[in-house]
């Protein structure tokens, strides 16, 4: 596949390397158009000179004289152009060939110099324009025009730069698109390799982000994924150790229990069965607390949002946890601003402050105090729950919403997660501050 990919990145780039080559030849072909109608039209122009001039030498001598002519057959070649002058009657009147023999050495030297004459070949035909005189025909020109050596040379290395360039820009083009079709490709090919590795297994692979555009923040962003995979195959291996050894305990018990009921070694009186109950009842709670989890993060639970009253609905909940507080010697608070409101599911919003005050609760040693402060912040709504208690490790702060972790305290691990999902369910966001104690949910308030 990555093969293809790479080929595919080749073949544009030839694609591309191809079209402007071939916008050269035609860019080339178009001005070597244009540069020869340019010489057409010059060639034309000179030619109606030469005819306007043997015309007018007519008219002043009265007939044609050969050596008069000659004079025009020289500025004729000097205009670049090799003539032959006919009468009426078919006869030659004058040629190039004459008149060049009618002048002295140096000329002749100096005018086939001049014009090319020699050097050019004679390979175009001579082309017949009458000559006219009060609408009278009085003889016929014929021209050819002289290709000087210095056009041929222009256009020869017009030729020869345009094959040069095509070889050295089409070589480096195709040389660099190889290139370049390979780099592409390659940190798409490591992070192929890096997925089916993660595939395979293999959650600590990760790659090497190499550049800064867009394959580079995909490398960071598949970095991030696979730490996240990392740390929650982590955290399900321990969630299996912790879940084996949590169910181990109250089936052993059980277990034992009922084995030395039926071997009569203990009474079935109601102690035992209480006993059996409570063991059950311990199980019942793991997987309860496992299929919340579940609930929370599918978002599977329908909401009853409402507008709630922060003041009453709090005080309730302080009510309810104030036994609690006073049985343990911890003082808990409640500071509410104002008549604050937000739209929430009442159920599931108690959830969250009860387990965050459950937490502060387990975490405060007697003595200590818990508090609830409530305020509008910047178009939200903070509520924090503080508590005195000995606080979130460092290491361990980056991870207290992920399912299933937990700190020395021990437990199932889905408290805060539970939070998290069911704060972002109603539209707000559960936080973790860098402080070690604070718990910050942030709320859209409502006037």
């Amino acid at each position: 596949m990555f093969r293809t990919l790479r080929l595919k990145f080749l073949l544009l780039l030839l694609g591309v390397v191809v079209v402007a080559l071939s916008g050269t030849i035609i860019l080339r072909e178009l001005m070597l158009r244009d540069f020869t109608a340019y010489l057409e039209g010059e060639t034309e122009d000179k030619v109606y000179w030469v005819t306007a001039d043997l015309e007018g030498a007519y008219e002043r001598s009265g007939g044609w004289r050969s050596d008069a002519q000659v004079q025009d057959a020289i500025w004729a070649l000097t205009l670049g152009f090799e003539i032959r002058l006919f009468g009426n009657d078919g006869r030659m009147i004058v040629d190039t060939d004459q008149a060049i023999r009618n002048v002295s050495p140096l000329a002749r030297k100096r005018l086939e110099a001049l014009s090319e004459y020699r050097a050019a070949g004679r390979a175009g035909a001579f082309m017949p324009y009458p000559l006219f005189l009060s609408g009278n025909r009085i003889g016929t020109l014929e021209a050819r025009a002289l290709r000087p050596a210095k056009e041929g040379l222009f256009i020869e290395r017009a030729d020869r730069f345009l094959l040069l360039s095509i070889v050295i820009v089409g070589g480096l083009s195709i040389l660099a698109s190889l290139l370049f079709s390979r780099r592409l490709t390659r940190p798409i090919n490591e992070l192929a390799q890096a997925a089916s590795a993660i595939g395979g297994g293999n959650y600590a692979r990760r790659v090497v982000p190499s550049t800064l555009d867009e394959v580079g923040e995909l490398s960071r962003t598949f970095n991030k994924m696979a730490e996240a995979l990392e740390t929650q195959e982590s955290l399900r291996r321990k969630l299996i150790a912790d879940v084996a050894h949590e169910l181990r305990t109250p089936l052993a018990v059980i277990r034992g229990e009922l084995e030395a009921m039926m071997d009569g070694m203990i009474p079935i009186d109601a102690k035992r069965l209480q006993s059996l109950h409570d063991e059950s009842g311990r199980l019942t709670n793991l997987v309860e607390g496992i299929e919340e989890l579940n609930r929370s993060e599918a978002s599977a639970f329908s909401l009853n949002l409402q507008r709630l009253r922060l003041g009453p609905f709090l005080e309730n909940i302080v009510g309810r946890f104030k036994p609690s507080f006073l049985e343990k010697g911890v003082t808990l608070g409640l500071s509410c601003a104002g008549n604050l409101q937000l739209l929430a599911d009442p159920e599931r919003m108690s959830q969250v402050i009860v387990n965050l005050l459950s937490n502060a609760l387990k975490a405060t040693e007697k003595g200590g105090r818990v508090s609830i402060d409530v305020a509008p912040l910047a178009g939200e709504l903070k509520i924090v729950i503080e508590d005195s208690g000995s606080g979130i490790g460092q290491e361990d702060l980056p991870l207290i919403f992920e399912r299933f972790y937990h700190g020395p305290g021990g437990g199932m691990g889905i408290g805060l997660t539970i939070v998290k999902e069911l704060v972002k369910a109603q539209g707000g966001k559960d936080r973790g501050e860098k402080r070690s104690r604070p718990r910050l949910v942030l709320f859209p308030v409502l006037s």
